[in-house]
Formats: structure tokens, C-alpha cells, sequence
């Protein structure tokens, strides 16, 4: 029994493509003799011939690798393109470092471990560049301050 004619057609009537169409097998000989369009629509209304659900790309694996990410993995050199100030510019990289630098200045105030003239011109040297990051900082403020 050759059915490639009726899949054909199936294929043509259900808008679908020809590996989409079921050809049900306990009904083989009733699609054989199927030989009009009409024979055709009237096999899909009794079920011998059905349209088989779209496969659609799963996000399973995605899902996953966007967790992964998420945890901070898959960043390696082998999945860097660009250099390093492409990837974070050299203001956003300041910012972070200035920002941290004042927050501990401030801490340090306010625990009176330096004086309000001291903060100002450690401040001021922050400003400019000075200081490396935070534990720069406090050894400066420690060992050369006094």
C-alpha cells in the first residue's frame, strides 16, 4: 500500500506539512481507496487521518543556562569578546571604587576613629585618585595619618 498520494493531499487540506499528517494505521485500507480530495475530508472528520501537534523548541536548556548565569558561571576568557573596559567601562569601574571609598570614609567619621579635618582631606585625596580601593584607605589613614 503506497498512501503518499493521500498524505499528500492530507497535507494539503490541514495546511500542515507532510510529516505533520497521521495516518491512523488500523485504517489503512480505507485511506488506500480514498482517491478524491472529498474522500480525503471525510477520513479527517471519522479520525482515520489527523494533524500531529506542532514541536516547538524547548526552553528547558535555556532555563537552565540563564540560572547558571545568574550564579555568576559560564564567564570565563573563552566567553569573553572584547576588551575588559568594552565589557565595563572605565566610569562605571570608578564609580564603584569612589563610592565604596566614601561609604567606609563615612563609617570611619562617624566612628570617630579619624576627625572631621582628617575625613576632609582624605576625602579629597580619594577625589583625586589617590587610594587603590578601601583597604588602601585604611592603612593610609592608619600608618601615615599619625
Amino acid at each position: 500500500m503506497n498512501l503518499k498520494s493521500q498524505k499528500r493531499m492530507a497535507a494539503e487540506i490541514l495546511d500542515v506539512g507532510e510529516t505533520r499528517v497521521w495516518l491512523d494505521p488500523e485504517q489503512k485500507d480505507r485511506i488506500d481507496e480514498a482517491i478524491t480530495r472529498q474522500d480525503i475530508r471525510n477520513l479527517i472528520e471519522g479520525g482515520a487521518i489527523e494533524k500531529k501537534p506542532k514541536k516547538g523548541t524547548s526552553k528547558g536548556r535555556s532555563r537552565k543556562k540563564k540560572k547558571q548565569k545568574k550564579k555568576g558561571r559560564r564567564k570565563g576568557h573563552g566567553k569573553r569578546k572584547g576588551k575588559k573596559t568594552a565589557r565595563k567601562g572605565s566610569k562605571e569601574n570608578w564609580q564603584e571604587q569612589i563610592r565604596a571609598i566614601r561609604k567606609r570614609l563615612k563609617e570611619m567619621k562617624e566612628n570617630e576613629d579619624i576627625s572631621n579635618e582628617k575625613y576632609w582631606k582624605l576625602y579629597d585625596m580619594a577625589n583625586g585618585g589617590f587610594f587603590r580601593d578601601v583597604k588602601h584607605l585604611e592603612n593610609h589613614a592608619e600608618n601615615k595619618m599619625e
